[in-house]
């Protein structure tokens, strides 16, 4: 592959790791390199990548501020179907991959590059993520993934050969990290080296989206969010973005708590791996919309919503976020989303994020059939009689039959 590969577009962070792809790439394939950042709300600063990649003599450089994007088009969707991957996991790297990997094969398209690159390892889910999207988007790409080809198996290998090229290493950067970190502005995730046993507590110095729950304030901090067509739209009354809303949340999250999960996961190349999450924001919006379906959408639809949710998250899980079947579930939950709207009053309380009101326009609770009090004939309850009678019938027959 190395004699026909003429340009590349890489996934660049700045960081060590594609650093050393970058210039083993230009070594290895004698290929131009096209570098791509993006800003998903990572929370770094990224003109330093820009900088990097121009003194290792990349002419093509794009960084991109992607968060408005990132947030409209693939977090909202996705909070839309309450997606929690094994019950628990909000999806917040699974999400991110689909983006960035598009648009690199948009930037291959624009510079004519006849290849993508990126710097997941041969261990993880995000190479099936990054690589599913390439090959939905452009059949024909050639993928190059350094980390299944080359000899650089250690970090020590590592440092070794961006020393030998002189590409420069920050001072943090060359002792062994204690763990991994993957953010943006949906999430933080750490894994690896001090969080591999699953049976120890992780270090509080881990967290990096929260502060601890006994640390949170003694008094709960209360915050309406409003929705329109299953998307929140507003904070306390404030129209907002979806990446300033999103980015809103997660500082009351963050101040309260909220957002920690400690998951043993099963990965989709097949082992288990264990995982410390932070999504201030997003749990905050989870609750908030299970909320505002809880009055606006109807029974049977919302079982309905209920029963495909873990195939959808599993395909966005396992990169399959531009499937057909991903592509076909989401027209149902958006169909499901039209009348999806009004308010929802959250208590955020050291580390509880509790549902305290709910009230929309198209909501189908009704006061009348429900009260205690006198219901003045909007409901004959002699016609549960009936109804329980039928649903009981072969109930009946089945014991009679079997004694």
């Amino acid at each position: 592959m190395a004699k026909t590969i003429k340009k590349v577009v890489l996934a660049y962070s700045g960081g060590l790791d594609t650093s050393v792809i970058l210039k083993w790439l230009q070594t290895t394939y004698g290929c131009e390199v096209v570098t791509f950042t993006a800003d998903l709300g990572q929370g770094e600063e990224l003109e330093p990548a820009r900088k990097k990649a121009e003194m290792l003599g990349i002419k093509q450089i794009y960084v991109e501020d992607l968060r408005e994007t990132f947030v409209r088009d693939y977090v909202f969707p996705m909070f839309r179907a309450n997606a929690l991957y094994e019950g628990t996991y909000l999806l917040g790297t699974s999400i991110a991959r689909p983006l960035i990997a598009r648009r690199q094969i948009e930037i291959a398209r624009e510079t004519s590059a006849d290849a993508v690159a990126h710097g997941a390892t041969g261990k993880g889910n995000d190479q099936v993520r990054f690589e599913l999207t390439y090959y939905a988007l452009n059949p024909d790409i050639k993928v190059i993934a350094p980390w299944r080809e080359w000899e650089l198996t250690s970090r020590t290998r590592l440092i070794e050969f961006a020393e030998k090229n002189q590409i420069p290493i920050a001072k943090d950067k060359r002792g062994e990290a204690p763990f991994s970190v993957d953010a943006n502005l949906l999430h933080s995730s750490s894994e690896g080296k001090a969080l591999e046993d699953p049976w120890h507590e992780p270090e509080e110095f881990v967290y990096q989206r929260t502060i601890s729950p006994e640390a949170a304030p003694d008094k709960p901090t209360y915050v309406e969010i409003g929705f329109g067509k299953g998307d929140p739209v507003s904070i306390d009354g404030e129209a907002l973005s979806p990446a300033a809303l999103l980015t809103k949340l997660n500082a009351l999250g963050k101040a309260n708590g909220i957002g920690r999960l400690d998951l043993v996961e099963n990965r989709f190349v097949g082992m288990k791996s264990r995982g410390v999450y932070e999504t201030p924001g997003g749990t905050i919006l989870h609750h908030a919309h299970r909320a505002m379906e809880s009055i606006t959408l109807d029974r049977g639809a919302a079982h309905l919503k209920d029963e495909i949710m873990p195939r959808y998250a599993e395909l966005i899980y396992n990169g399959f976020w531009f499937s057909p079947e991903r592509e076909m579930l989401q027209a149902l939950i958006d169909k499901s989303q039209e009348h999806v709207e009004g308010t929802v009053r959250m208590k955020l309380y050291k580390g509880n994020c509790i549902v305290v009101g709910r009230k929309s326009a198209k909501s189908l609770y009704s006061l009348a059939h429900v009260t205690f009090e006198e219901d003045q004939g909007s409901y004959d309850q002699r016609d549960a009689a009936g109804f329980i009678k039928l649903n009981a019938l072969r109930l009946r027959l089945l014991k009679r039959g079997r004694g």
